[in-house]
């Protein structure tokens, strides 16, 4: 991999782009975009360092790995465009709904395709990136390309038929959080604590007990069970959250996700 385009720079995009610039591990010389909106892509590469691209056969010429990064519905179309060009190159799609098996029907037999479902936290190198396991990349290029995407957070091979649920939980999760944050931001603020301060107490303690589950492997139940004294405060807090069905409602907001026709 020397050259690498992105089709598309919405906001994963963006998280990607950005993310491998601050890892290192691709100069941003060498990344390359494309969008339909020439005057907000302009003013990503001055954002982000990549080379902008008048025209979306310009993009796929100019590269030799490219990254699927429009909107699912735009892919079939930019695959009629492009087709011949992408003939012997290497192309990673993180459109939810594109794997492998679909992607067969639209491009030649020589593009070798990888199906990967990232998370916006990988703006920050923390996301999850997960792997379909069926792939057509070349044993050393996927070993690239995993590398690439292990610089921004961590990759995981799935199932090709575990990647919906996957995608589900860690793709859509960061919106949940993101909820609970504001939730709790809120509860500081009713009692006293600025907002801006009550953010960030609050993305410190969850980043620290995120982190903490993962450097010890403990069950999250035995971490929680840590925390609650015996009549303390937290198990009446505890409690009120069993009481509102806070397990339950994180179940089905997953089953709404997966649902959704």
């Amino acid at each position: 991999m020397t050259k690498l385009g992105f089709i598309g720079m919405g906001n994963m995009a963006q998280a990607l782009c950005s993310g491998f610039g601050k890892s290192g591990k691709i100069a941003k010389e060498n990344m390359f975009a494309f969008a339909p909106n020439q005057q907000k892509l302009a003013a990503n590469a001055q954002k982000f360092g990549f080379t902008p691209c008048a025209t979306i056969t310009e993009l796929a010429d100019s590269c030799d790995t490219i990254i699927m990064a429009c909107k699912p519905y735009q892919i079939e179309d930019v695959l009629k465009q492009i087709k011949s060009n992408l003939k012997g190159k290497a192309l990673v799609s993180v459109a939810a709904g594109w794997g492998f098996e679909k992607y067969q029907q639209f491009v030649d037999k020589s593009t070798r395709v990888q199906f990967v479902m990232p998370n916006t936290p990988a703006m920050v190198g923390e996301g999850v990136l997960l792997f379909e396991k069926s792939n057509s990349l070349r044993d050393d290029e996927r070993n690239e390309i995993m590398d690439l995407f292990r610089s921004v957070g961590i990759v995981e091979e799935l199932p090709d038929n575990l990647m919906g649920i996957g995608g589900a939980v860690t793709g859509c999760g960061p919106a949940f959080v993101d909820l609970f944050i504001e939730a709790y931001g809120d509860a500081a603020v009713k009692y006293g604590i600025p907002r801006a301060t009550a953010y960030r107490l609050i993305s410190q303690m969850v980043l620290g007990s995120a982190k903490l589950q993962l450097e010890t492997g403990e069950h999250p139940g035995v971490l929680k069970d840590n925390v609650c004294s015996p009549a303390g405060t937290t198990i009446c807090g505890v409690a009120q959250l069993e009481k509102a069905g806070l397990r339950a409602a994180c179940i089905e907001s997953i089953e709404a996700v997966m649902n959704k026709k």
